[in-house]
């Protein structure tokens, strides 16, 4: 079953046939690079993956992270894993080739990375890294970058993201943590941060902490905020390691799911001693995280692919194997054979609902990553700023969308099961649990709905959210005299207009002073949104699909009318029948859950604000 992970000929579909990206090749900055390179490095992460990483899945749940005299000991399985991946360059992947980087495109990086997500609990460790590398690659000084970033890259020293505390939360603003100026130039950090994901381990000799934190006398709220580097081991001038540094381990969370990540309590200087060094410029420190953060909710949307593609085709795979009951028209018949349960048709709609879900979580989320490639090599100001755009408008929707559907595929894929789903020896449960986390941490998902509504749809006033939409209308233009598609194109259409009323609509509500109407209803929007993207995605994909399936019946002589001649043909021919499987996820996708999002427009304009209006003491009644 560790084959099950990732359909690399879906990989390849969106990759070649939908987003064309050996164009990207043709820029300078990516002229480096080939399709026979990209398929290299994807069959060699395919190899990490099902040799590596999903071996030590379950091992690495059932182990956990312990905490032994203040050092945190990771999963014995995760060491190996550990030292294959940095060795196997993959932690730097896209780092930029200046600093010892590979420069790979991010949508390639990232068809690599879905390979390896599923076992999060122990890539966490080395995505981090990269996270904070590349702050410090942006935002760093050349001193530091000389300091920290090779033993990074090397993946000999590790990064975390040190910004949440106790009584804060998502409130940053009113963190606690505070740095003193010191005479040499450096900072004293004193406070507590919670959940910081490998704050320590013993995979590395060093961890580097980019941690959020007030100077002393700056104003509060998060204008006056800055960031520091606060590395486990001082570092001196010759680059060899000093003193620990003047911070302790409080705890390790004893999470739901993946176990085999280290979600620490750090506490900061009880003895006054805590060394740090002031990342970019003071009271920057938002801006500074945001570049992490933002990369950080693209990368839970991966996650969220990837937890949704291993469900699927584990869930896919024991639809196929597992026999019971008869066929729907045997079912009389208690001599009748027992079936594989792939062909009850509740089985079935289960199958069909998760596999239009992974088909249309694969397509947006190596689209962000385009956007990113497109700004890299975009050729004048105007284009770039058109797929910048684009992708700011995208990413509270690949966090938040992504993560919660994903959650309800691994779910889906534990009702395929049936009760054995609900037992451990099946992986399907873990694959629930270990998905949970990413509705909540980088921002909860109610926090990308405000996102959305909030700053997103009123960029450049409203101009990115018009340009997002002017690409959804180009595809239905494309495909809408497709006689295949000419219902369906119909549909989003009527979608894609609709989601524009409704943002013109919440424009409205704020000049009446109804500002209350978009705040409480953002959540719901932005889960409108995303069956609106979905489904355009998912057009996109049929529209070429129906356009290859075509061809081939015109190349193999088949009557696309004759259900037994396609039908024949589909079985034994797998280019075929992929293609057949894209315009039924889409032609699903389109009549049954895209019209979820008339009822969420309804109930956004009927401006019922009885979830703010109700008293607090009712809640308890």
């Amino acid at each position: 079953m560790a084959n099950l992970i990732v359909d690399p000929r879906d990989q390849k579909f969106v990759l070649y046939e939908m987003l064309n990206v050996e164009e990207l090749f043709e820029a300078q900055r990516y002229a480096d690079f080939s399709r026979d390179m990209v398929d290299m490095v994807l069959t060699e992460a395919g190899k990490m993956a099902v040799e590596v990483l999903f071996p030590v899945l379950a091992e690495g749940d059932r182990e956990g992270c312990t905490l032994e005299g203040g050092a945190v000991r990771v999963p014995r399985a995760f060491h190996r894993a550990y030292k294959l991946y940095c060795d196997g360059g993959w932690i730097t992947m896209s780092a930029s080739p200046e600093y010892g980087g590979q420069g790979f495109p991010h949508v390639i990086t990232t068809a690599a990375k879905e390979w390896f997500i599923h076992n999060f609990g122990a890539v966490c460790y080395p995505y981090l890294t990269e996270g904070a590398a590349h702050l410090i690659e942006v935002y760093g000084t050349e001193g530091q970058k000389k300091k920290y970033l090779d033993k990074m890259h090397a993946g000999l020293w590790a990064g975390t993201m040190a910004l949440t505390e106790p009584a804060a939360g998502s409130d940053v603003g009113n963190l606690k943590t505070r740095a003193t100026r010191q005479p040499d130039g450096s900072y004293k950090i004193q406070g507590s941060k919670i959940f910081i994901t490998g704050a320590d381990q013993d995979l590395t000799e060093n961890i580097i902490n980019p941690v959020l934190a007030r100077i002393e006398g700056d104003p509060p709220g998060t204008g006056g905020i800055s960031i520091f580097l606060v590395p486990k081991y001082v570092v001196r001038d010759d680059g060899t390691l000093g003193r620990r540094n003047d911070y302790s381990i409080g705890s390790i969370e004893e999470k739901m799911g993946l176990h085999g990540s280290a979600t620490c309590v750090i506490n900061f200087g009880d003895d006054d001693a805590c060394y740090a060094e002031l990342l970019g410029q003071e009271r920057q420190g938002m801006k500074v995280m945001f570049q992490m953060m933002n990369e950080a909710r693209i990368g839970v949307g991966i996650q969220a692919l990837s937890s949704s593609s291993i469900a699927y085709l584990h869930a896919l795979q024991y639809a196929k194997d597992r026999l019971q009951g008869a066929a729907l028209q045997d079912m009389k018949n208690p001599e009748a054979p027992r079936v594989p349960i792939i062909d009850h048709p509740d089985i079935r709609r289960m199958l069909l609902w998760m596999k239009a879900h992974v088909d249309g979580f694969r397509a947006l989320m190596f689209y962000a990553p385009y956007c990113a490639d497109r700004v890299r090599i975009a050729a004048d100001e105007a284009e770039k700023e058109k797929w910048q755009g684009i992708l700011e408008v995208l990413t509270p929707i690949c966090k938040a969308y992504c993560s919660d559907m994903a959650f309800r595929v691994t779910e889906t894929a534990i009702q395929v099961y049936g009760g054995y789903g609900y037992c451990s020896e099946y992986p399907v449960e873990q694959f629930l649990r270990d998905e949970k986390i990413a509705s909540l941490y980088e921002g909860t998902n109610g926090i990308q709905a405000l996102d959305l509504i909030g700053r997103k749809l009123g960029m450049k006033k409203g101009l990115y959210f018009m340009q997002l939409l002017g690409e959804m209308g180009a595809t239905v233009t494309k495909y809408q005299q497709n006689q295949d598609l000419k219902d369906l194109t119909a549909d989003v259409q009527a979608a894609v207009n609709l989601l524009a009323e409704l943002g013109m609509y919440f424009a409205g509500c704020a000049k009446a002073g109804k500002f209350m109407v978009p705040v409480a209803n953002a959540y719901p929007f932005l889960m409108m949104m995303g069956k609106v993207v979905m489904s355009w995605l998912l057009l996109w994909e049929a529209g070429i699909a129906a356009e290859k399936l075509n061809a081939l019946y015109r190349e193999e002589g088949i009557d696309s009318q004759n259900a037994g001649q396609t039908q024949a043909f589909l079985r034994r021919h797998p280019d075929a029948a992929f293609y057949a499987g894209k315009g039924a996820s889409a032609r699903y996708f389109i009549k049954h859950v895209l019209p979820e999002v008339y009822a969420a427009a309804t109930a956004i304009r009927s401006e019922d604000l009885s979830m703010v209006e109700m008293a607090d003491e009712s809640f308890a009644s």
